[in-house]
């Protein structure tokens, strides 16, 4: 009768191809969230080419204006209205003056007018949040009914009011574009906090004395580094594109001063005889915000902690 109890161990049994080494080696190296984020990243076509044309427009926006050696401000009578030639890349306006330049340092106020702007909704918002978060009771329920009404006013009536008390100048704008802006950050930095308020390192922190603003800089902000990026994101384009809008209607900034909103609100004057200076100032204004939307899409995606493998 065949014998039914076999000892079986691990000296009975071969690995084939590989080493016992080999086998239990991890062959899968561990990465970080953000190494992971970037990996997948660059995996998205569309948000990579995003990122290379906002690189491009970077750099325009800096050497773009002493590229053909033309002064922007300068007034020429005799090469005014030209269009597109090896002279005048986009032409000349109905000052003579050189189109290209104007483009690119026009851009570079809305580029600057919308960070600024963003960096205020962020810290502004942030903060706000955190400490309604943080201490609760009636303090968020004060802060949060603050919000509120200022959710409750016309964001177009309180930029006009602005505008119109402070004057049309670069300052009053980014007051005008920051002055609401904030609340949507606040209320989602209050949302994520409550939940990180619970965890262990927060409730240690307490216990060894840290200040409230020790731990929303040292513990909180860490964490919604992802969200405030995406955040950021989105409000760039937006701020660019308000920006041009108010200029537009003439609300914003106006001339003398340059930005992609005023030289599309001259270009407009001129655009039935001469539509190239309104079209240019468009063009780059669209590839502009189209290049942070697809990137802040690719960005969404790929912190997206649901999306990891």
């Amino acid at each position: 009768m065949q014998d039914n109890n076999i000892q079986l161990s691990p000296d009975k049994f071969k690995i084939i191809g590989y080493t016992q080494e080999e086998a239990n080696k991890i062959d899968r190296p561990t990465i970080s969230y953000w190494q992971d984020a970037w990996r997948r990243l660059k995996k998205n076509p569309v948000a990579m080419a995003a990122l290379v044309v906002l690189a491009l427009l970077v750099v325009l926006v800096i050497v773009g204006p002493y590229i053909r050696g033309y002064d922007y401000v300068s007034m020429n009578v005799a090469d005014k209205n030209q269009g597109s030639s090896a002279e005048y890349w986009f032409g000349t306006d109905s000052l003579g003056r050189d189109l290209f330049s104007r483009i690119w340092v026009g851009a570079r106020a809305s580029i600057l007018i919308a960070l600024v702007a963003t960096s205020l909704k962020l810290v502004v918002g942030t903060l706000y949040g955190a400490v309604m978060a943080h201490f609760g009771g009636w303090v968020d329920e004060l802060l949060m009914r603050v919000i509120e009404v200022i959710n409750s006013l016309p964001n177009l009536l309180i930029t006009i009011l602005i505008m119109m008390v402070l004057g049309n100048n670069l300052g009053a704008l980014l007051v005008a574009l920051s002055i609401t802006a904030w609340c949507n950050t606040a209320r989602q930095t209050r949302g994520m906090i409550k939940q990180l308020k619970e965890s262990e390192y927060v409730y240690a922190a307490e216990v060894l004395g840290a200040s409230p603003l020790h731990i929303i800089i040292k513990h909180y902000v860490p964490n919604m580094i992802s969200i405030l990026l995406l955040d950021a994101s989105t409000a760039i384009p937006s701020f660019i594109f308000t920006e041009a809008g108010l200029s537009f209607l003439g609300i914003g900034l106006t001339s003398p001063e340059i930005s992609l909103g005023v030289l599309i609100s001259q270009g407009q004057q001129t655009m039935d005889f001469y539509p190239s200076q309104l079209f240019y100032p468009c063009a780059v204004l669209c590839i502009i915000v189209m290049a942070f939307n697809l990137l802040g899409d690719g960005l969404r995606d790929a912190l997206d902690p649901r999306l990891r493998k």
